[in-house]
């Protein structure tokens, strides 16, 4: 469960528990089974117990040829703020001036900040910052200070000189051998997938190389109970079991709609504009015209949530709720914070810090009907959305790997309605996910396999 503790303010989630609870357990290409009988060729679990294989190698190996993987732990190893607010210091005078950053890998290194010279007043989207600031602050204040108080007291959270010391050396990690978003720009000059069938690619087997074509033109979906890996431009991505996804950009987002099926949630993470993203020539972005041209009204079912991440920038958010929202016919139900601490319960920013804050904004909200349309037949109804709620966890050092919602969504949805993210970096089970770098955090890199197997 990613849940770790749920209060009316909110919930304390655990990221890592989430990833590693989705049974990446991949088969292994076995020697013959220790019963003496000659081990079958790997097959779904359907045809192999079809066949009659052995009670051990039904589901498609022997349970020992079985590979689990995990999410590297390493990766959550967030133990001190990146930055460490003036009282923390001691330094009351000029807290800004010193302070602690996120390393590459996770660990804190320190660095010293040049004071910002101010030689004008505030201008108006400083002064809107401080306003919205302001007026959140105390709902957050309280709201992660119960949830971690509640960690604290369960043990998931530990103060830091209760936790083990810093490992000696860290695993490297992929170097983007294989951009994404880079193979997404050279499928524009490969042959138009408009005329291949809008159907589904059903992965087969286990270890296989997929064609560019089909990744680009087709949604993939892995229907089994069990990891898939594909091997693409020679590198290795770890597919959840009951995920599906599309890699490409906005200018082929085509085959998504061409399935024909609607969504209840759709997530959204735009790659929005800022000034560091357009100076970087790493991070790709889009201007607010083109996000609102994003086909959300296409793929949204009737009553679908909407949830749209969004910077702490005015500009931003109000763009969301004056312009995108009624753009899409969306009603906006609510404001949610995701609140980023570390391992031992501070806030990975300074909550007043003037630059850097420790959270990021959810605004939740609801297709309107414009006809009466019949919901799923269900006999349970989905709680109303709450107008304010926080999720507080340690964050990801990976750049933009957000937190689950599925397990916290759960009650403001219908059972089993279908779920889209859109900009999606990694996958999950039971959802169908698109983007650029829809694999990113897939890469078998990521993860370890215990020699242990299961």
């Amino acid at each position: 469960m990613s849940v770790v503790h749920q209060l009316s303010p909110g919930w304390l989630l655990d990221h890592l528990s989430f990833i590693n609870k989705s049974n990446y357990q991949l088969h292994q290409h076995c020697e013959p089974c220790c019963i003496g009988q000659e081990a079958p060729a790997h097959r779904d679990s359907e045809s192999s117990s079809a066949l009659g294989a052995p009670d051990n190698v039904r589901g498609g190996s022997c349970e020992t040829c079985r590979r689990k993987y995990v999410f590297r732990p390493e990766l959550f190893d967030v133990t001190e703020p990146y930055i460490t607010s003036a009282a923390d210091k001691g330094c009351k005078q000029d807290g800004e001036k010193e302070g602690l950053v996120s390393g590459d890998k996770g660990g804190s290194t320190p660095l010293v900040q040049k004071k910002r010279k101010r030689c004008a007043a505030f201008n108006q989207g400083e002064l809107d910052a401080m306003e919205y600031h302001a007026q959140i602050r105390g709902l957050i204040l309280d709201g992660s200070s119960q949830l971690i108080q509640d960690g604290l007291k369960s043990g998931f959270l530990r103060p830091l000189s209760e936790q083990p010391s810093k490992r000696a050396g860290r695993s490297s990690l992929p170097r983007e051998a294989c951009s994404l978003s880079e193979l997404c720009e050279m499928a524009k000059h490969l042959p138009s997938g408009r005329d291949v069938e809008p159907q589904a690619l059903q992965l087969r087997g286990d270890d296989m190389s997929v064609r560019e074509q089909d990744l680009f033109s087709r949604v993939v979906e892995n229907s089994s109970s069990l990891t898939k890996m594909i091997t693409l431009m020679g590198q290795k991505y770890l597919l959840p079991p009951k995920s599906a996804f599309l890699l490409s950009d906005v200018s082929c987002i085509h085959p998504l709609l061409a399935c024909g099926k609607t969504y209840d949630v759709i997530v959204i993470d735009p790659p929005w504009q800022n000034k560091s993203v357009k100076r970087s020539s790493r991070y790709n972005y889009l201007s607010p015209l083109q996000i609102k041209q994003l086909p959300v009204p296409k793929l949204a079912a009737p009553n679908c949530l909407v949830i749209t991440w969004v910077t702490n920038k005015q500009k931003n958010l109000r763009f969301v709720k004056e312009e995108l929202y009624p753009s899409w016919s969306v009603e906006i139900l609510a404001e949610w914070h995701w609140v980023k601490i570390t391992s031992s319960g501070e806030f990975v920013f300074p909550l007043d810090s003037p630059h850097k804050k420790p959270y990021e904004v959810l605004i939740l909200g609801r297709v309107r009907e414009k006809t009466v349309v019949p919901l799923r037949a269900t006999a349970v109804k989905a709680l109303p959305v709450p107008g304010h709620k926080v999720l507080v966890s340690v964050p990801c050092v990976l750049h933009s790997h957000k937190p689950p919602l599925a397990e916290v969504l759960k009650d403001y949805l219908e059972p089993n309605g279908e779920c889209l993210e859109l900009f999606a970096r990694n996958l999950q089970p039971g959802w169908t996910s698109w983007g650029n770098e829809v694999l990113k955090f897939q890469h078998v890199d990521y993860f370890l396999a215990p020699e242990s197997g299961v």
